[in-house]
């Protein structure tokens, strides 16, 4: 049976989320970073990050024991991470040293209590670039970045920028324009620097070819050989996630089943509203147990 495996990005964490996660998953995030993982308090973005990357992990290594394997993989911004480990690009405690060392890199960069993301429903992108057209300067800087739907665009930068073009947006008609609860920026240019530093961490670590295929953010394709993937991982931090193009891909590769794993029902619903004949099995709703119990059936 030909699935999709997608992986969200920071967002979508909440206390208790890592209720079931295996003891040996938690020392080892301990042991490769030193942080420990309380799973109450998701303020500080390294946590943050990494405690939704090994429960992601975690729900792989589940999937696999039961026999499967993804045929694509598709990770939203962080969830690139988890999507390689799935792939076997790269191994679990690599993964963790490199998203441990990408938080606080994006956190040095700009300070979060003024750095962060906004998201806009109901406009297209270029009617969001012409907003943030009359708000982005020196002091304000400001730029659309995600592209999750045809009209659900995200803006990263300056908080007090990022509000005066939410603003612009509900004067326009927007349905939705709200911040969002992720305490750094992510994928605009003001992170370029940040994606060359992380560039020279990720290349230190053994990467294989990925053994499924890979949706890339920066450009929506798939990738099949390592180095695109490699900078796929490094460097999305810099460019636009365009999920949008990514899933309209996905959409074409005959797939049956998209599963969906923690902490986040949203991508799935995403790919769903695209093709209504590929099944869901978001983890977060359903549970591992009754995800494999799902896709059992459905094999059959």
């Amino acid at each position: 049976m030909r699935t999709i495996w997608l992986f969200p990005g920071q967002g979508s964490q909440h206390p208790g989320m890592l209720a079931g996660l295996p003891a040996a998953d938690r020392q080892l995030v301990t042991q490769v970073t030193g942080v420990e993982l309380d799973d109450r308090d998701y303020r500080d973005s390294v946590k943050t990050q990494l405690a939704i990357t090994i429960l992601q992990m975690a729900q792989v290594d589940q999937l696999k024991k039961a026999g499967w394997m993804p045929t694509v993989v598709a990770g939203h911004s962080l969830g690139v991470f988890a999507a390689a480990y799935a792939a076997n690009v790269i191994s679990k405690a690599d993964v963790l040293a490199v998203v441990k060392r990408r938080a606080q890199l994006m956190q040095a960069a700009y300070d979060p209590a003024e750095y962060g993301m906004g998201v806009i429903l109901g406009l297209t992108r270029r009617e969001v670039e012409d907003l943030v057209a009359q708000v982005d300067g020196p002091t304000t800087p400001v730029c659309a970045s995600n592209q999750n739907a045809p009209t659900q665009v995200t803006v990263s930068g300056k908080k007090t920028a990022i509000k005066a073009v939410l603003e612009l947006a509900q004067q326009q008609g927007a349905t939705k324009a709200k911040l969002l609860n992720v305490p750094v920026l992510s994928h605009t240019p003001l992170l370029a620097g940040v994606a060359e530093q992380l560039a020279t961490t990720l290349y230190k670590y053994e990467l294989h070819a990925p053994q499924a295929l890979y949706l890339a953010n920066y450009n929506g394709h798939l990738v099949h050989e390592l180095d695109p993937l490699a900078c796929d991982l490094s460097h999305n931090l810099a460019y636009p996630v365009y999920w949008d193009t990514m899933m309209d891909v996905a959409t074409e590769l005959d797939l049956q089943v998209a599963i969906e794993l923690c902490p986040g029902t949203v991508l799935s619903k995403l790919l769903s509203s695209k093709c209504h004949k590929i099944k869901r099995i978001p983890l977060a709703q359903y549970g591992i147990d009754d995800g494999l119990y799902l896709l059992d059936k459905w094999q059959k």
